[in-house]
């Protein structure tokens, strides 16, 4: 017998190409996974994919199913919206501001996968720029926030988190730090540092990199759109740290170079803070259930939030 779960978490192996990363997305631990793949192998009396294959491969078998997957899990995906619409029989609103424009990257596909399946909710989307979103999701202003930084002082708030992601520097390929493969916050001591036009307290690169540290850059430039931070970076005009999955197309490129924020990385994860009292709601749900399924479909270097 082949069960929807089976197909879910073939479909997941594929997409990610990691046994780990697989299992994080489907909240099971790595030997959970394992063992659902052996109860498959064993059921089909053959091998679905070859072990520590690099690219991960399967067999004639795994991709009958991953064929399968991809005929029945959007024909039963589109039914089980439809049943929640029908029984939540209401329209809605989602009033949504972001505290970052590197959002846009996932939030507007996500936004447009939306209004298809849900044309009742009335949609509007802000930018947190220019006032406190939080306070305001609270006053009943805003139904939806995303943000990287909780209030856990704020009451009535939920924050669902979404995905974690590295936040990295983007330098010129010129610049004497291009060469390393990360920074200490002492290397930034001299820098321009290219920041979005928010309070640094609700900027990562200061409340958990330069700020702990004790360390001041020579100067802090603002801009509004990644697109021109990105480019004062690749110009010599200061660096900037930014989420990896906005980075991603300007390396590729070749525009810039990438360094990770400490040895070890700066991670950060990213929520949807909500009201307490709309949680239950059915097309709020299947909001945050759409953004998750966007973002790990369309970003690259994010990881599901512990």
């Amino acid at each position: 017998m082949i069960e929807l779960r089976h197909l879910r978490a073939l479909t997941l192996l594929r997409e990610t190409g990691s046994m780990v990363r697989a299992a994080e997305r489907l909240h099971l631990t790595q030997s959970a996974l394992s063992h659902l793949f052996r109860e498959m192998e064993e059921r089909h009396d053959q091998a679905l994919f070859v072990r520590k294959s690099r690219p991960l491969r399967f067999t004639s078998a795994g991709l009958r199913l991953l064929q399968l997957a991809d005929e029945v899990m959007p024909r039963v995906k589109l039914a089980q919206r439809d049943l929640v619409r029908l029984a939540s029989g209401q329209a809605g609103r989602l009033n949504i501001a972001i505290e970052c424009h590197s959002c846009y990257q996932w939030l507007m596909p996500t936004l447009d996968h939306y209004r298809d399946n849900w044309p009742e909710v009335e949609l509007d989307l802000s930018s947190g720029f220019h006032f406190a979103p939080l306070p305001a999701l609270v006053r009943g202003d805003l139904d939806l926030v995303v943000t990287s930084n909780p209030d856990p002082e704020l009451k009535g708030i939920h924050y669902q988190p979404l995905f974690s992601f590295e936040m990295c520097l983007a330098v010129s390929r010129k610049h004497p730090l291009a060469e390393k493969s990360w920074v200490a916050p002492q290397d930034l001591a001299g820098e321009v540092q290219i920041t979005y036009p928010v309070e640094r307290e609700r900027l990562d690169i200061f409340q958990h990199f330069l700020d702990p540290a004790g360390v001041e850059p020579a100067e802090i430039r603002t801009a509004e759109l990644t697109v021109m931070m990105v480019q004062l970076a690749a110009s010599g005009r200061g660096v900037c740290a930014l989420p990896n999955w906005a980075l991603h197309e300007y390396l590729q490129k070749g525009f810039i170079a990438q360094l990770r924020l400490g040895e070890k990385g700066l991670w950060s994860t990213l929520y949807a803070a909500v009201r307490e009292e709309m949680l239950e709601q059915a097309f709020l749900e299947d909001f945050l259930h759409t953004a998750r399924e966007t973002s790990f479909a369309d970003l690259k270097g994010i990881r599901a939030a512990n």
